[in-house]
């Protein structure tokens, strides 16, 4: 008999299509976290314990997303739209920052497009419009790019000599004694 045994290929493996999830509508963790503490009225913040409960208490699964909720506090208070007045990371107490909250709010007015003839036209908005006069754009010339030059060739720096200073011993040279 031969050692040769046959050995079925092995094939893929098929996974099963995964089916996508519906994406789920509603305020993002970000924006209850914000709703909460903003209407708190306490002055020293709220901590991360009350802003649980709250979340809780309005229907949020807090045990289950407890990591997403430490990173949302987190990434708040980086961007500036919480202040934390103790505490580092996601521990500590949590104001709402009033000068970025209103900050957010302002949205920049667009310039309106409107289609004149065959040519796209953009018109300032009304609220532009009434506003100052713009200053014509200035325009950078640009100047055509020069070849490069090779660089001269530099001479090689000759060492230099330096003077060798002898030091002197802080002893006194003992005479050899005599008998």
């Amino acid at each position: 008999m031969s050692g040769v045994i046959a050995i079925p290929l092995a094939t893929p493996a098929t996974t099963p299509k995964k089916r996508s999830k519906p994406k789920k509508t509603g305020p993002t963790v970000s924006d209850r976290i914000l709703k909460v503490v903003s209407a708190s009225s306490d002055r020293s913040g709220v901590s991360l314990a009350a802003l649980k409960k709250s979340l809780a208490a309005s229907g949020y699964d807090v045990v289950k997303n407890n990591a997403r909720l430490k990173l949302a506090v987190r990434r708040l208070v980086a961007k500036g739209y919480l202040l934390q007045p103790k505490g580092t990371g996601a521990s500590g107490s949590f104001k709402i920052n009033k000068n970025k909250a209103v900050a957010k709010k302002k949205r920049p007015t667009k310039n309106k497009v409107e289609k004149v003839g065959a040519k796209k036209v953009r018109r300032a908005s009304p609220k532009k419009a009434a506003g100052a006069k713009k200053s014509p754009k200035k325009t950078k010339r640009k100047s055509p790019k020069k070849a490069k030059r090779p660089a001269a060739a530099k001479k090689p720096k000759s060492p230099r000599k330096t003077k060798r200073r002898v030091a002197k011993s802080t002893r006194a040279k003992t005479a050899p004694k005599k008998k």
